[in-house]
């Protein structure tokens, strides 16, 4: 039997490790795909190793962005089962790298946020080409480190992290723009929180109107469409802020070939135009639904109530990565682009058209990485924090769109991973509150009434059998009533254990993992900082290299 334990153990390590090989194999063929083409397709430029070793480490910052940031999509789709892991592997992959091709920017700032002034290089671009591949790398690192121990960071704060590091490293403390730090450092408490506080109220909310109900199915046929509708318009809204950037122009001269459609051509949508669409699409989808699920029959259960949000769960998790893969690719783009920029033009810009091929580096690097070491960081968002179910998740989601819009337009900077997570959170804290203050469930302040109470009778009874038991001459009657009391003491003393027992359990619910949360929390905390000590040497050992 030990023989058969370790045959079967020895074969699932060989298992494991020929699989960790093959992506350990796909991972490096695709990087020293991308440094060939960069190399041979920039052959006429100077300093052209510079560039391919640069597309190199982009290559792997993306593949790090697809393995820990696109968990945060799907994440709590998968976890609550509304989709299987391949399911959602292949949708977050091809819409990544879609939002990344399609509605990925012409044009991004070469240093990510402005946490840096670039004035401070003096045009010299061998220090800044320099900063940018340390600042790369360094963001990579951390990625792939906080992957393999299966925390979920933000890949903004890591780029952000290694920008800051590097520019200190080059230029000293001065170059920093430390407003803007305390700008990001703030977002590592308003994202959490506010993604946690409007995913509990969609889950209160939703728990109130519908799974609270005696009659489910009618309470799920009235407000279902209601709230699908209100994520249609959540998701439509934030889609056009957020993802339709690059394309509007085009949009607008589509939809001014509609009849009866007057649109203003303008750059980037409006706040109010993206509002508009988002109510237009929310009326169609909620006499949709209505239709749809009228005449639908499903169980009067809570399983039944979450079946409805399948759907609509598997588009969020669709828009989601198509509206990461549009704004994120920037984070494993950006440096490579003010690379390539500083090394064809041979100065410093603000500003840098990315190439075509440098998109495709990033939208083929995030799909790849999330396909080859996602599932590990998918599954710790979608089942390691706290037990999710498909109405858990759709609040998730509901908060992270809806918490992008509220943050844009007050100008307050919010980590789309940081707001996912803590949405996660949210969740998982209401379930611990309404199971302490549930109807089912005493309060621990009546148990521990109930206590003083069995206390106090019971001393009662002890009071009494002392007195029986000292009594000379007992009759029949006293016997009978020692042996009562004896049992009544028993009684009393079983139901104080129980009790007691009742509250301890009361006490230690918990549905949020505190270890997982506990890790998770440090992991954002050190993000910056640490990106930024590995920036820093990394530039002083290129630097060193190169001089």
């Amino acid at each position: 039997m030990d023989i058969e334990t370790l045959n079967k153990l020895e074969k699932k390590a060989l298992k494991k490790s020929g699989m960790d090989f093959t992506r350990l194999g796909v991972a490096l063929f695709f990087a020293v795909a991308v440094l060939t083409f960069s190399f041979v397709s920039n052959g006429g430029v100077p300093n052209n190793m510079f560039l391919a070793i640069a597309a190199l480490i982009g290559a792997y910052m993306a593949m790090n962005i697809g393995a820990n940031d696109v968990a945060n999509n799907v994440g709590p789709a998968v976890g609550s089962r509304a989709m299987t892991m391949t399911m959602a592997i292949i949708i977050a992959a091809v819409f990544e790298a879609s939002g990344a091709l399609i509605a990925g920017g012409d044009v991004v700032k070469t240093i990510k946020k402005g946490i840096i002034d670039i004035s401070a290089f003096g045009g010299n671009a061998d220090p800044f080409i320099w900063a940018m591949m340390a600042a790369l790398l360094a963001a990579a690192l951390w990625l792939n480190l906080a992957t393999a121990l299966r925390a979920p960071v933000s890949t903004t704060h890591s780029i952000v992290g290694g920008v800051m590091g590097a520019g200190i490293a080059a230029a000293g403390f001065s170059i920093v723009s430390w407003s803007t730090m305390g700008k990001i450092a703030a977002s590592w408490v308003i994202s959490p929180v506010l993604g946690g506080v409007i995913a509990a109220a969609f889950l209160f909310s939703i728990k109130k109107a519908i799974v609270f109900k005696k009659n489910k199915i009618d309470a799920a046929k009235k407000y279902v469409p209601i709230y699908v509708a209100i994520m249609a318009w959540a998701f439509v809204t934030y889609l056009t802020l957020k993802g339709l950037k690059k394309v509007w122009p085009s949009v607008v001269e589509f939809l001014n070939n509609i009849p009866f459609v007057s649109m203003e051509v303008t750059q980037k949508p409006t706040f109010t135009t993206a509002l508009i669409l988002g109510a237009i699409t929310a009326i169609i989808v909620y006499f949709y639904i209505a239709n749809k699920i009228k005449n639908k029959v499903f169980d009067d259960s809570n399983d039944g109530v979450n079946t409805l949000f399948t759907i609509p769960l598997i588009f969020s998790a669709a828009l989601l990565s198509f509206a990461h893969g549009a704004n994120d690719v920037a984070n494993a783009v950006g440096p490579l682009a003010a690379i390539s920029d500083a090394v064809i033009h041979g100065g410093v810009s603000t500003k840098a058209s990315i190439p075509l091929w440098v998109m495709a580096v990033g939208a083929i690097g995030i799909a790849l990485g999330l396909m080859l070491y996602g599932p590990k960081l998918i599954k710790t968002v979608g089942a390691e924090i706290t037990e999710l179910n498909q109405i858990r998740a759709f609040s998730i989601a509901m908060a992270a769109a809806i918490t992008v819009i509220i943050a844009s337009q007050l100008g307050l900077p919010v980590s789309s991973t940081h707001i996912a997570i803590g949405g996660v959170f949210g969740v998982g804290f209401l379930r611990e509150y309404l199971h302490i203050t549930s109807k089912e469930t005493h309060s621990v302040e009546d148990d521990l009434q109930i206590i003083e109470d069995e206390k106090a009778t019971m001393n009662a009874y002890k009071a009494e059998l002392a007195t029986l038991e000292k009594k000379d001459d007992k009759s029949k009657a006293d016997y009978e009533r020692i042996v009562e009391l004896y049992k009544l003491i028993a009684k009393e003393e079983e139901l104080l254990k129980s009790t007691k027992k009742h509250i301890k359990k009361i006490e230690k619910v918990q549905y949020v993992k505190r270890d997982t949360v506990k890790k998770i929390i440090a992991a954002w905390i050190i993000t910056v900082p640490a990106a930024a000590i590995i920036a820093g040497v990394l530039f002083y050992a290129i630097k060193g290299i190169m001089l």
